[in-house]
């Protein structure tokens, strides 16, 4: 015999069973996570009358409001999350005796995903004066139900969109290291002279990156080339050094100064950059004939220059700060140097020497001069640099952009 304390059982349970088949068919439909939520809260405030819901998640290394109801901007404001919530792993009613900062609600239900907590649900009556059981702790299990299938459902709807943002931007540079590697002169591209042999290297560290060179031949006998490194990494460095490219391509002549040339790419860099970036460059003009090397550093690591009859090596540091560092470059050195007969020359940025190891940042700039100071080809130089930076890349002790030029002068 059914009698009406099993009859009311059962209409609860029907109850809270249409309750969660609504839920789950809601959920099938697919809706945006605002409408989820305004689902939630009609749901938690018109069948199962709680008057006032704060939804606290945390998202991007920080705790969220996703979702106040029947709450003053002031009790909000005095809840904090670490001193306040964290303490709560269990589901518990807090009517008697309630914390100072969470007076007005009648139970915490903290979320949980995959063994972490995610989040909390703070629930409390807008009415506090009726009598009989209040309808926040009558339903408390199953309101914790539905916060956890709501609460989680979006949690997984939010990693799905971040990994869908991921591939699209993992597409994107793709796409960006494509176009910029074919701004990078290939092998190929390189000119071809009896008086100079080139090779060169270009590594980005992340696919894209604000490293640069160029090597252009200015006239039959004049060749000039640079190496650069834009401040910073990865997008905004990648386009600033791409339009930086341009400029020196339609301002790079056999007729216009050093001097002349980088004092108009320091303002160019200053129009573009907005003195939120710099750019270090050496860049450098020879001619065949006179066997003269013109140069300017401007706050780049020094190019090293070898010259096997005399066993020497000489860093080429004349030039001025780096560009767009100020609005006009102070002083501004020209450096001339006349090259001897199979001398060798690499220029090249700072990542292929900061070598990271035990977290600290070391410099493999004697590594590189004893590399280039022998008799060797700048060929075989070159195979040789190469492998000391497929050894460090390997050893996961590379953390930069690497662009290098090495000129053997015949």
């Amino acid at each position: 015999m059914i009698t009406q304390l099993n009859k009311k059982r059962l209409r609860t349970y029907k109850d809270r069973l249409n309750i969660l088949l609504d839920l789950a068919q809601t959920i099938n439909e697919d809706h945006g996570i605002d409408d989820l939520l305004s689902e939630f809260e009609i749901l938690l405030r018109e069948e199962l009358e709680v008057g006032k819901i704060v939804v606290i998640t945390f998202s991007n290394d920080k705790w969220t409001n996703l979702l106040t109801s029947g709450v003053s901007p002031e009790e909000i404001s005095k809840i904090d999350v670490e001193r306040d919530l964290l303490k709560f792993t269990q589901l518990e009613s807090i009517t008697v005796d309630p914390p100072e900062n969470l007076k007005g609600f009648d139970a915490i239900i903290p979320l949980s995903h995959r063994y972490r907590i995610i989040g909390y649900v703070l629930i409390g009556d807008v009415d506090e004066e009726h009598t009989g059981i209040s309808p926040t702790i009558k339903h408390l299990k199953l309101i914790q139900i539905i916060s956890n299938i709501i609460i989680v459902f979006i949690e997984n709807m939010l990693m799905h969109q971040a990994i869908l943002e991921q591939e699209a931007i993992k597409k994107e540079l793709e796409l960006a290291s494509k176009i910029q590697s074919q701004l990078i002169p290939s092998k190929e591209n390189l000119p071809q002279h009896s008086g100079i042999v080139v090779h060169t290297i270009y590594q980005p560290h992340l696919g894209v990156g604000g490293d640069y060179y160029d090597f252009i031949q200015l006239s039959r006998n004049t060749f000039g080339f640079c190496v650069a490194d834009v401040s910073g990494k990865g997008i905004a460095a990648a386009l600033l050094m791409s339009n930086f490219q341009a400029i020196i391509r339609s301002l790079f002549t056999a007729n216009i100064s050093l001097k002349k040339l980088v004092n108009i790419l320091n303002d160019k860099v200053n129009q573009s950059a907005n003195s939120e970036k710099f750019i270090t460059m050496f860049i450098g003009k020879y001619n065949t004939l006179t066997q003269k090397l013109s140069y300017v550093n401007a706050g780049h690591l020094p190019p090293l220059l070898y010259d096997p009859a005399k066993q020497n090596l000489t860093p080429l540091e004349k030039g001025c700060i780096g560009l767009g560092m100020l609005d006009a470059i102070p002083t501004l050195d020209e450096g001339c140097v006349r090259i001897s007969k199979n001398s060798k020359l690499i220029a090249f940025t700072d990542g292929l020497v900061e070598i990271e190891k035990d977290d600290q940042v070391t410099s493999g700039m004697a590594s590189l001069e004893e590399i280039i100071s022998n008799t060797h080809s700048i060929e075989e130089n070159i195979r040789e640099i190469q492998f000391f930076i497929d050894n460090n890349i390997s050893s996961k002790n590379i953390f930069d952009d690497i662009s290098l030029v090495g000129i053997g002068f015949r």
